[in-house]
């Protein structure tokens, strides 16, 4: 499975006609299972699908810690569109109600609640303390500069991305996808592999900021999030209920901020 594709095209213009050949970004199934039961298809970009299903994990509830793992692994040593996630028998009865849940990971609308604050209280999503601070132009800078680090979308301008910074502004992980839930499970996913998911402190993305995207970041605990595009009403409406920082780039230039302003430094 390759993240991309070439495909013969024929380029119109000027009354003008030529062939040309285009890279297609790369679509493909992927099965979720845990413990031994599927709990998830969707479309993904083929690619870091050990990482996504980690992400997933922990964007789900699945797993609070790399530790709630017994194993994470490919069905099979060719099939990487199967995934066969097995948490600790401790785990599974803390999350014996989530495993009856299935969804579409494509959709990023797997088991979502409502503006129910019960919901967001069984899914361990907790307000954040202001202790992070970003300096701004700096934040806005890097916002600016996402498409530098996406290798994908420059051959073939398609995918989304997702980065995660530490509090010095260090890259901590970077992810891309044709789906920008995929991208952000697939950047959560490496950092949690990597047991450093407690560095980060700011994430980047260059989609809007969804309701879904928001309960990811605060289930990482990731409190600030920089995007190319707003955010929508419910997901600035629960990022004020976890004290997150929320804001996109400004028609001109600049920043809106949406809430969170402390957090950042002039």
């Amino acid at each position: 499975m390759k993240s991309h594709i070439e495909f013969s095209v024929i380029h119109w213009k000027n009354n003008s006609r030529c062939d040309e050949t285009l890279k297609l970004i790369g679509e493909a199934p992927l099965e979720i299972y845990i413990q031994g039961k599927l709990h998830a298809i969707g479309l993904r970009t083929p690619g870091d699908e050990i990482e996504q299903a980690a992400g997933y994990c922990m964007a789900e509830g699945i797993v609070d810690t790399l530790d709630d793992f017994s194993s994470l692994a490919f069905c099979g040593e060719t099939d990487k569109n199967k995934v066969m996630v097995t948490v600790t028998s401790s785990r599974e009865q803390k999350i014996s109600h989530l495993l009856e849940k299935k969804g579409f990971i494509s959709q990023g609308v797997l088991n979502r609640g409502g503006k129910d604050k019960q919901k967001f209280s069984r899914q361990n999503l907790y307000p954040f303390t202001e202790d992070t601070v970003i300096d701004i132009k700096k934040g806005l800078s890097f916002l600016q500069s996402l498409p530098d680090i996406q290798p994908l979308r420059h051959k073939t301008s398609a995918s989304h991305a997702a980065a995660i910074y530490g509090p010095d502004f260090e890259l901590l992980s970077c992810a891309e996808d044709v789906g920008r839930h995929n991208a952000l499970d697939k950047a959560i996913g490496k950092l949690l592999l990597e047991r450093r998911l407690q560095a980060a402190s700011l994430l980047i993305l260059s989609s809007r900021i969804s309701f879904e995207l928001v309960q990811k970041a605060a289930r990482a605990r990731i409190p600030a999030i920089l995007a190319i595009s707003r955010p929508t009403a419910m997901a600035v409406n629960l990022a004020l209920q976890l004290n997150m920082t929320l804001a996109c780039l400004a028609k001109g230039s600049g920043l809106y901020i949406f809430c969170g302003d402390d957090r950042f430094k002039r």
